[in-house]
């Protein structure tokens, strides 16, 4: 009996960077099959044709949401689409937080703006809501790979409102959050599940730099390394996974956290859809990955 056909979803321009495909196509070729690796705006590619289409790299989305949307939506009536439909929706819009915050969970702290909205005024508040900020983060709610994010200075509140206004004005919703100084030395930990369970964990270094221009590219370069997570950081992780209003467990997830002034780990994002899992930092970790994977493919 053949083993089930999985299709490893990319986009243009991503399939030789994502350092993912060739370890995880690997341990799935060696515990029995059959994979494809297909962009996912290929007119060519019949999705019936897998068992499942896991999201790999679809790292163009942002730039192309509601044809991305509908196309997971297409695709999720051909073939068991993971992350499933309801999930990528939810997670490609990083208004997500708030949610996740109502549930109880330690978030960075983030203001929202909306187009229409007063970004002067949205600003204002949310200097005088951190005062002892010295930089803060611009970024757009649907947006991947730090694209568009960047860090300001608490005084550079012409370049932050012309960030903003960019953003507001090409229709899109921002996330505005305080910049935890702790990430210019510990950096982030991103924790690493799959079907629940935790498989390794990695720093990535600070990305943002004071006044830089946004990331060119489908992503900003990160230096990454393997981390052995804190006891607290582990928890955190498991209460943020624990608050996803979805059925679970998901196939997998990645959980990016920072500390706060205090040393206490926060959510900065809660990644979904279409994640790096960094398998070449971890030993074993793209078999742990390829066994989930198998497991619902059946």
């Amino acid at each position: 009996m053949s083993g089930p056909h999985i299709a490893l979803v990319s986009a243009r321009g991503a399939r030789k960077l994502d350092e993912d495909l060739p370890p995880l196509r690997r341990a799935l070729e060696a515990a029995g099959a059959r994979v494809t690796i297909a962009r996912w705006d290929d007119p060519k590619v019949e999705w019936s044709d897998f068992d499942l289409a896991l999201l790999r790299s679809t790292w163009d989305y942002a730039r192309r949401l509601p044809e991305f949307l509908q196309w997971i939506e297409r695709a999720a009536a051909r073939t068991r689409l993971l992350n499933p439909p309801e999930v990528v929706h939810w997670n490609t819009d990083k208004h997500y937080l708030g949610v996740l915050e109502r549930a109880g969970v330690p978030v960075v702290p983030s203001a929202f703006v909306e187009p229409g909205e007063d970004a002067g005024r949205a600003l204002s508040a949310l200097l005088a809501a951190h005062p002892d900020a010295q930089d803060f983060v611009v970024k757009p709610c649907i947006g991947a790979g730090s694209k568009d994010a960047q860090r300001h200075a608490r005084d550079a509140r012409g370049e932050a409102l012309a960030h903003l206004n960019r953003l507001l004005n090409a229709n899109r919703s921002a996330l505005m959050q305080p910049y935890l100084s702790s990430v210019d030395t510990y950096g982030e930990t991103a924790l690493l599940f799959f079907s629940a369970e935790y498989s390794h964990a990695i720093r990535k270094g600070p990305l943002l730099k004071r006044g830089a221009a946004p990331a060119a590219g489908l992503f900003a370069t990160e230096a990454i390394a393997p981390r052995e997570p804190s006891n607290a950081e582990r928890e955190l992780a498991q209460r943020a996974l624990a608050a996803i209003p979805f059925e679970r467990p998901l196939l997998y997830a990645r959980v990016d956290l920072i500390h706060d002034e205090t040393g206490s780990p926060r959510l900065l994002e809660l990644e979904l859809t279409e994640p790096s899992v960094f398998l070449d930092h971890a030993a074993d970790s793209a078999e742990r990955f390829a066994r989930a994977i198998l497991a619902r493919s059946r």
